[in-house]
């Protein structure tokens, strides 16, 4: 056997930047983070060859003192922890002491410094590990840190670069998210010399949206809910994109933890299942979201780079982020246009349907509500063949019948007056209801707009009712892991209250014994591996659920109006009053939207008016 001999430290140190230093980014993110450690205001980013040749970063932070400079490119040493209880409520971007005498291994490195108070700053230099003595510099206070020809002494890693443009859109990727973590500081980028990218520092809460803006396009706040709760020690802030602002790639998609941008299989699987309704198939949503907890609750010591973290209740955090981007989602409703909703509460009208679907006392009705307000559409339910509607909703409710005939006209009303959809003035191929309200013309999918409809109610029936259970003749044996046998055995009290009786048969197996009534003739046993596999993984399971409503949708597809049928205008407009009531009704259950709005601007470009 060779002799045991050990390493040197420029090999250490190579070895580390191996795991923290991929690409010229992964500079940028380690340096940029530690000036905004250092208290940076202003942060400028210099590039040149996508970062091959040279990385600076300056910024006005509280800079280093002279002594320290030589620790602060040393390896294990840092400011931010000293012992393990720190490590345990690290608030810190840095806190490993790795990054520069990573950094300083692979390249050219110097680094300027002036400490707050000092009147003289102070240079270190580092050529392939080697430390030169520090001399005075001149500098303002703060730091500057320059890495030049990037893996100059590792070759192998340097031709896995790719080209100069795909660095230096990598370093950009990053850097928009950095400055969204932080919109207090100022951040500018140049490349070769060329200024790119200027984030001027954001004083207030619309200022803040803009730079939201810069980074995920000017549509984004106009098609995006404020989100701000707190609940059970966790605050979650941000916006969310509507479903209809989805995108074919989750390249718009920010989320921070104790302002650390990490990914996260437990957040993605919770935005994911809020979206589950109102999302279109292979379609992605845009976010950007800031999730605030104590410190001990989350371990961010789990990846070299920084990027992942655990959190120690995944269940609880899984559970605020499902149920409070659900209930954002729910308020949205056909017929808000324009701007940023306010908060989980979205609009005036979704809180006025909201009480109203609840029974509460309304104390501000809109001027149009009386006009068509009691009108209920006579499609839908009462029409469905289905018998499980009954069972769902229970004794259908009296309708109010119309005020109004058949043929009566569209009652008169002023701009400020009209409902969000408007009123209805034709239909279209029997397919589409032609509207008009305050902003111009408003087109409608009939058939979606009421299988969303539809499908509401008979969510909201089988919730308000008891969940029925069916015992099987035979029970079932399911092999599964011993992992997902153990959450069985877990959550045996929360998956009954669903329906489905499971016990533990052994090492890897269950029976079940009781399923959903409403699942009749699935397929059980992949059923049970679903959702043991969500259990085990994550801590929950919506499969149950997710199931239920997809048969409910099916019902409600079934049950709603059908194109090719002609509407009159009192059904027409009480379509409409609906649509503006029901959660989600922007999309359908498929997640295709139900509406559209064309502006009178977008009508007059049409015909070249005004030109």
């Amino acid at each position: 056997m060779p002799v045991i001999r050990p390493l040197p430290p420029e090999l250490i140190n190579q070895i580390a930047a191996g795991e923290v230093i991929e690409r010229p980014s992964s500079v940028v993110k380690e340096l940029v983070e530690n000036s905004l450690d250092a208290g940076a205001t202003r942060i400028e980013v210099d590039i040149e060859q996508g970062g091959q040749r040279l990385i600076r970063i300056r910024d006005d932070g509280g800079g280093i003192e002279p002594d320290d400079l030589p620790l602060a490119v040393a390896s294990h040493a840092t400011s931010k922890i000293r012992s393990f209880d720190d490590l345990e409520n690290v608030a810190s971007m840095g806190f490993r002491g790795e990054a520069l005498a990573s950094v300083s291994s692979v390249a050219r490195f110097a680094l300027t410094s002036r400490a707050r108070g000092q009147d003289t700053a102070f240079r270190i230099e580092v050529d392939g590990g080697r430390l030169q003595a520090a001399r005075p510099a001149q500098h303002p206070q703060g730091t500057s840190v320059e890495v030049r020809d990037l893996f100059y002494n590792v070759p192998a890693r340097r031709k896995f670069l790719r080209a100069e443009r795909t660095e230096f859109a990598h370093i950009d990727d990053l850097l928009k998210s950095l400055a969204l973590a932080r919109g207090s500081v100022e951040f500018r980028l140049s490349h070769n010399g060329k200024p790119v990218r200027i984030l001027k520092a954001a004083k207030d809460e619309q200022a803040a949206l803009q730079r939201v803006a810069e980074v995920l396009g000017d549509e984004f706040p106009a098609q995006s809910l404020r989100i701000d709760h707190a609940a059970a020690g966790l605050h979650l802030s941000g916006w969310v994109g509507l479903p209809t602002a989805s995108r074919s790639q989750a390249d718009s998609q920010y989320f921070y933890v104790n302002g650390r941008l990490v990914r996260d299989r437990i957040v993605a699987h919770a935005v994911r299942q809020a979206y589950a309704d109102v999302l279109f198939h292979g379609r992605h949503p845009a976010f950007v979201l800031y999730l605030e907890l104590d410190p001990v609750g989350v371990d961010v010591n789990v990846h070299p780079a920084k990027q992942e973290v655990r959190f120690r209740e995944q269940r609880l955090v899984h559970d605020f982020l499902f149920r409070t981007l659900h209930e954002a989602l729910a308020q949205t409703r056909a017929g808000q246009v324009g701007g940023v909703a306010e908060t989980l509460d979205a609009t005036p009208m979704a809180s006025y349907a909201a009480a109203a679907s609840m029974g509460m006392p309304v104390t501000s009705t809109p001027a149009w509500s009386g006009q068509f307000s009691q009108s209920r559409l006579s499609l839908g339910v009462r029409e469905a063949p289905l018998g499980e509607y009954a069972a769902l909703l229970g004794e259908p409710s009296r309708m109010a019948e119309p005020a109004y005939a058949a043929n009566a006209p569209m009652p008169p009303a002023q701009d400020d007056e009209a409902p969000p959809l408007g009123f209805a003035i034709a239909q279209l191929k029997g397919i589409y209801i032609l509207a008009e309200n305050a902003h111009g013309l408003v087109l409608v999918d009939m058939h979606a707009a009421h299988e969303r409809i539809t499908y509401e109610k008979l969510k909201s029936g089988r919730a308000c009712s008891n969940l029925r259970s069916q015992l099987l003749l035979v029970p079932l044996n399911v092999s599964v892991s011993a992992k997902e046998a153990a959450a069985a055995e877990e959550h045996a009290d929360a998956l009954a209250e669903w329906g489905l009786e499971l016990s533990r048969s052994g090492p890897s197996g269950v029976v079940v014994r009781r399923i959903p009534a409403l699942l009749e003739g699935a397929d059980v046993a992949q059923l049970c591996r679903d959702v043991l596999a969500e259990l085990a993984l994550h801590g929950s399971s919506r499969r149950l659920q997710e199931l239920e409503n997809e048969l409910l949708s099916t019902m409600a597809c079934h049950g709603s109006v059908r194109a090719g049928r002609r509407l009159t205008p009192p059904e027409m407009n009480a379509l409409l009053r609906e649509m503006e009531a029901t959660e989600r009704s922007g999309q359908c259950n498929h997640g295709r939207p139900t509406w559209t709005q064309l502006g009178l601007a977008e009508l007059d470009k049409l015909f070249l008016r005004g030109r």
